[in-house]
């Protein structure tokens, strides 16, 4: 009996630990003296011999020293399309690139990360399968480099599914919509007119398009030098390039953004007070640039 016991604590204790895991939004992969160029490619190659599918990539800040690398997975896309309020957000994983003095950082926004802060409700069910698609992109780029350092603070499950940054500041739930189109066909051809005129001075990175479910993510470059990625990112950090680029979502007839209070502290979690406050008019002004594409 004594022996049941204790197996059945080590059990409970084993199972508390893993569902107290914490993770960190990001992995520093390698350090090396490589190019933008050389790591953009190798990243590319690594991800593509990988199963995984490469959907855009540019410079943040219009920066050579600054790159990111946008890539999905088929079974990632299915499972994100079966969350309806937004999982399509969580479809687009990035590689971030910075290169400072002579030495290449590539980074990798961790997969749990943003699936538990995305998929919320539900998430149990596909935990396994997400999992696996998290460790495959990770193993992946170990192909670039081994060291998977991760970095920029931890939060465990429980929080990410309900995270906000202070009191009364928003949740994932707390979506800013833009505007209502008369059908999902009109925001579509809308939203991309206006991103091929680069209209707020953005640029389109990607696109995921489902018709059958009324549902289009686009990955958008901020460009404008007063208030775009120019201003924001040398503030909070750009060694957290892989957060970038800000996307908008189409589901039905309804764009909408994630709040910029949420999105921005998700991605920068350890972001003191102070900081935030240099930026404060940055969610307001990113607001703006999309309600831009949908006009």
């Amino acid at each position: 009996m004594k022996r049941i016991f204790l197996l059945t604590a080590i059990y409970l204790l084993s199972f508390s630990l893993i569902q107290a895991q914490e993770e960190s939004p990001y992995f520093l992969i390698s350090k090396s003296t490589e190019s933008v160029a050389e790591g953009i490619a190798k990243a590319k190659s690594a991800l593509s011999e990988s199963g995984f599918k490469i959907i855009g990539e540019y410079h943040p800040e219009q920066s050579e020293n600054l790159a990111v690398v946008c890539y999905t997975h088929p079974k990632l896309e299915e499972i994100a399309l079966g969350f309806s309020d937004r999982g399509a957000l969580a479809s687009a994983l990035k590689i971030g690139l910075k290169k400072e003095g002579e030495t290449l950082h590539i980074s990798m926004i961790n997969p749990m990360y943003l699936f538990y802060a995305y998929f919320i409700d539900g998430v149990d069910k596909q935990e396994d399968v997400l999992r696996s698609i998290s460790n495959e992109a990770i193993a992946a780029m170990q192909t670039v480099g081994t060291m998977k350092e991760p970095f920029g603070g931890t939060l465990d499950k429980k929080k990410l599914q309900k995270y906000h940054y202070k009191m009364m500041m928003p949740y994932f739930t707390d979506a800013e919509e833009l505007k209502s189109f008369d059908s999902f066909n009109d925001g579509l051809k809308t939203i991309r007119q206006n991103l091929e005129a680069g209209a707020g001075e953005t640029q389109k990175v990607y696109e995921l398009v489902y018709p059958d479910k009324e549902v289009a993510v686009w990955g958008v470059g901020l460009k404008n030098a007063e208030d775009g990625e120019a201003h924001f990112l040398p503030i909070i950090g750009n060694d957290h390039v892989a957060a970038m680029p800000y996307e908008i979502i189409l589901q039905g007839n309804t764009a909408s953004i994630l709040p910029g209070k949420y999105r921005i502290a998700l991605h920068w979690p350890e972001l003191t007070m102070g900081t935030f406050m240099k930026i404060m008019s940055t969610p307001g002004d990113i607001k703006k640039t999309m309600e831009k594409l949908t006009e």
